[in-house]
């Protein structure tokens, strides 16, 4: 128990310094981009003084060094600040995109895990026969297409010519089909293809040899000897994958004008609303990293042989 605590205890730390880095470089990034940020929140006709004002506001007309002071009081109090365009809370606006990128991110891994592992465990089956063939032709395509071509093609196919399921937006149920597949694509060829790789390596063990050989049931000791034994590189793909889907799905939420955070970034960023776009950064790198943590601790769920030091 102490020794889960020590480790809890050094992962947090190790995980406030990531993103206090992280807010240091999505900062400074920030700052380098061309052009008035106080000027395009503003608008084309806006005054000098609206100008002036968004620019005190944004503490744009201090150095450097202290609006990062500023940036950085502010997070410490567990203040994101307040959205130039619409005066808003980032939290708040972070808040209201929420939910539906965790609803996208829930029904893409679960599409994502239920078809892959299945998959890459019948790849492993049949290793090196024209069915391990055709999948993995499938998972070089699920890894080689871009996201935004899968969703345009997605939508002219089902949405456009079989006027099937809706194109964009979230007001019904449907609408959440086309921009699940889109998204699980991707996580679906690198589950599938790590999960192979895991089964071939244990099904080559001493163990499933003995298993097999003492006549026990084939599915038994394919899932029960099996997957069990190879199913922690797979857990690994699965968290980061979730990771990755919980910190918006920039370009699957931009084709299907998904209302989640992902697209709340991209239009922060053409607004050059630089505190949304500061929060919802740093709000990706904690999510992502507090997965990461979950998934290494459930590492001893899974194989009591794990331990954490």
């Amino acid at each position: 128990m102490a020794g889960l605590l020590r480790y809890l205890v050094q992962r947090l730390v190790g995980l406030a310094v990531s993103l206090g880095l992280v807010a240091l470089v999505v900062f400074l990034l920030l700052r380098t981009l061309p052009g008035d940020p106080a000027r395009v929140i503003a608008g084309v006709f806006a005054t000098e003084e609206d100008v002036r004002r968004i620019r005190s506001q944004l503490h744009l007309d201090r150095p450097l060094p202290v609006q990062f002071g500023l940036f950085a009081l502010q997070l410490l109090r567990g203040d994101l600040g307040v959205s130039a365009r619409t005066s808003e809370p980032v939290v708040r606006e972070i808040a209201s995109r929420f939910p539906a990128t965790v609803k996208l991110a829930i029904a893409s891994m679960l599409l994502a895990a239920s078809v892959g592992i299945p998959l890459g465990v019948l790849a492993a089956t049949r290793a090196r026969s024209p069915l391990d063939l055709g999948i993995s032709t499938f998972v070089l395509f699920g890894i080689s297409m871009p996201v935004y071509w899968l969703g345009i093609l997605l939508i002219f196919v089902f949405a456009v010519q079989l006027r099937w399921l809706p194109a964009a937006g979230a007001d019904r149920p449907a609408s959440l089909v086309l921009p699940a597949v889109t998204l699980a694509l991707l996580s679906l060829a690198l589950i599938t293809r790590m999960t192979r790789s895991s089964m071939l390596e244990v099904l080559r063990q001493d163990y499933i040899r003995t298993a097999r050989a003492k006549g026990l049931r084939p599915l038994h000791v394919l899932f029960r000897h099996g997957l069990q034994n190879a199913f922690l590189p797979v857990l690994t793909v699965l968290g980061l994958q979730f990771g990755e889907l919980l910190g918006g799905a920039v370009l699957t939420e931009t084709v299907f004008s998904w209302p989640g955070i992902g697209r709340l970034l991209v239009d922060s960023i053409l607004a050059r609303d630089y505190p949304v776009v500061q929060g919802i950064v740093l709000v990706f790198a904690a999510l992502f990293a507090l997965v990461n943590l979950l998934v290494d601790l459930l590492y001893g769920l899974v194989d009591p042989r794990v331990r954490m030091a």
